[in-house]
Formats: structure tokens, C-alpha cells, sequence
């Protein structure tokens, strides 16, 4: 979902979905893009839902940032020889600093949400079920029934909305009801909401669409905290989770890999001029007949997702398997006691 959200906003398709809203491939790739923010609320769901139960270490945190930077680092050199990037202080400056602002940046945000885990768990275990109900009305109230309406405004970044994500997540793992293991009711709900997020894209995109930007044609998911992003996030995580599913290597092993895509076709603006404007050009095949645009856009989504991938768990089975080899010999037991001496 992420992945094909970027191939339409990031590939220079904006403006002629705009110019061109009447016609097939306009409305198709329009609805191709929709579903990016929703899958952001997917993942942050899945990390509430496991990490609420679970203890933050400085092994995972080294794990986390090891990935993010070896990223960061290899790849700017290479678009730098590539005449992609420039060379200069306040650049490097930002491929150093672990967080360059909380805005928009998923990255940045989610390194801080994930270090802020600890006291979001210290929270909602010590809330009774009545307040942490309570508590998700109030998020819930203010981000999403009201956030929704078209002329309420409001501000806020990713950390701010992973924390109420967290809070769904951890209210699910904690206090355990029948209604939540109804499969077949989360599934009839999952299939509902994403087919009314269908139809109030393809309404907003008629109506609007040939005089306004696609965010607006996006409206009700085109935000993490929209009402279609997230009732489809919750509804179909709950359906998941119920379905039973036995254990699949090539389920976990590309799951093992999902932020590894995200850090590699995202990386840069960089990458995302090479990527989808320059070699793929996705803007260049617009023209394309109906069906071949659908082959043309699934087969390069689903090839972008695959190969970024396979490069993660290159790393994953290289680089990061020698690391954590000498780590786990030589520094863990003194790392994690100082982390809890700090802590105390």
C-alpha cells in the first residue's frame, strides 16, 4: 500500500491526474494511491500491539538504528556519483543527525515514538479498562470524528498520532473480548470500510478532482488520522489477527523486511527522482491503454516492494547477523546494564 502510494505522489502523476480526472487511468491510479496512510496505521497497530507487553532493549534500539543509517550512509554516495545529491555541510549534517525535525518524515518520527514506548506502556497500564476507554474517545473524538469534518483544522505530526494508534493497539492486547476474535465480523468489516473508501475517493475525484489537488480526491484517507484510514487499519488488523494462519516462511520472511523497504524506495528525494521519475517513469507511461497501465503499475509496484526486499534480508543475513554475533559475545550484558543503571 505504501509502495503504491509513492509510485503515484511521488512520480510527478499529480498534476496530470488533476488535468486528466475524467478519464479510466486518472480514477485508477487515483485509487492505486489512496492507501498509504492506512498503511502506515497497519504497521504502527502491530507494533502497539506486540511492544505494549513488551520490554524496550538496547539491543533492539542498536537494531533500529543500524538499519536506518546503514541506509542512509550507502546510499548517498552512490546518488552523489550519480549527480542526484550535492555535497555540502548541512547535508551531511542531516545524514549524521539521528532526527533532522517531526514533520511529515516518517523516519524521524517513529525513532522517537519507538523511544517514548516505555512510558506509553507505563500509561495505559495503569489505567483502569473505564479510562482507557475514555482516553480513546478523547483521541479518537478529537483526531478523527472531528478531524474528518472538511473545515476542522488540525495540526499535528506523526509522533502525536502514533501515540493514539498505540493506545488502540494496547487497549486490544489488554483487555481481551469475544467481540475482538469475531472473524468473520472484522472481515465483512474490512471488505465495508475499504469499499466506502473507494467510493467517497472515486466521488471526491469526479467532483473535485479537475479543479483541486489529489489530496483532495484522497480526503477521507488522505491522512493517518481520516476516518476510512483508520476504521480499514483496525478492521482489517483485528481480522488478521484472527484468521489462523500456520506458521509461512515467505509471510515472515518478507514481514522481516517491510521497514527495510520503506527506508530504501523512500530513502531520499534522491531516490524518489531516480526511482519513479527517471527509471521507471511512471509519468512517462500514463498514456499507456487501460489494462496495460494496470499490468504496467501492479508489476512495477509489486517489483519495487520484492527487490527492496531482497536487498534488506541480504542485510539482515550479512551484515547485521556479524554484528550482533560480536555484540552478543562481547558488549551486550555491560550495554544493557548501564541502559539500567541510567534508567533506575
Amino acid at each position: 500500500m505504501i509502495v503504491a502510494h509513492h509510485y503515484v505522489i511521488n512520480s510527478g502523476l499529480e498534476d496530470v491526474l488533476i488535468n486528466d480526472a475524467s478519464s479510466l487511468n486518472s480514477l485508477f491510479l487515483t485509487l492505486l494511491g489512496a492507501w498509504g496512510k492506512t498503511g502506515i496505521n497497519c504497521f504502527i497497530l502491530i507494533t502497539g500491539y506486540f511492544m505494549c507487553v513488551s520490554k524496550i532493549t538496547i539491543r533492539k534500539f542498536i537494531k533500529l538504528m543500524l538499519q536506518i543509517y546503514l541506509y542512509k550512509l550507502l546510499l548517498y554516495p552512490i546518488f552523489l556519483m550519480g549527480g542526484y545529491e550535492s555535497l555540502s555541510f548541512q547535508r551531511i549534517a542531516i545524514l549524521l543527525m539521528p532526527v533532522w525535525g517531526f514533520g511529515g518524515n516518517f523516519v524521524d518520527c517513529f525513532i522517537v515514538f519507538w523511544l517514548s514506548i516505555p512510558f506509553l506502556t507505563i500509561l495505559v497500564q495503569n489505567l483502569n479498562k473505564r479510562q482507557h476507554q475514555l482516553l480513546l474517545v478523547l483521541s479518537l473524538g478529537c483526531y478523527t470524528l472531528l478531524g474528518t469534518i472538511p473545515t476542522f483544522q488540525i495540526h499535528f505530526n506523526y509522533i502525536t498520532w502514533f501515540c493514539v494508534i498505540f493506545f488502540i493497539a494496547s487497549y486490544i492486547r489488554l483487555y481481551p473480548h469475544r467481540i475482538f476474535d469475531n472473524r468473520r465480523l472484522f472481515g465483512w468489516l474490512t471488505v465495508l470500510s475499504i469499499l466506502l473508501a473507494l467510493l467517497s475517493t472515486t466521488i471526491m475525484h469526479i467532483k473535485y478532482g479537475s479543479h483541486s489537488t489529489i489530496a483532495a480526491s484522497h480526503y477521507f484517507v488522505c491522512d493517518c488520522n481520516k476516518l476510512f484510514a483508520v476504521m480499514i487499519a483496525v478492521f482489517s488488523f483485528l481480522w488478521f489477527k484472527n484468521l489462523r494462519i500456520k506458521y509461512n516462511v515467505v509471510i515472515n520472511t518478507l514481514g522481516a523486511g517491510t521497514f527495510g523497504v520503506l527506508l530504501i524506495h523512500a530513502n531520499s528525494d534522491a531516490m524518489r527522482t531516480w526511482l519513479w521519475q527517471d527509471t521507471i517513469d511512471a509519468l512517462g507511461h500514463y498514456a499507456l491503454p487501460f489494462f496495460q497501465q494496470v499490468l504496467f503499475s501492479i508489476v512495477v509496484i509489486g517489483g519495487v516492494f520484492i527487490i527492496c526486499n531482497l536487498i534488506d534480508q541480504i542485510r539482515i543475513h550479512t551484515l547485521e547477523k556479524w554484528f550482533f554475533q560480536w555484540y552478543d559475545n562481547k558488549v551486550s550484558a555491560k550495554a544493557e546494564a548501564l541502559i539500567q543503571k541510567v534508567i533506575q
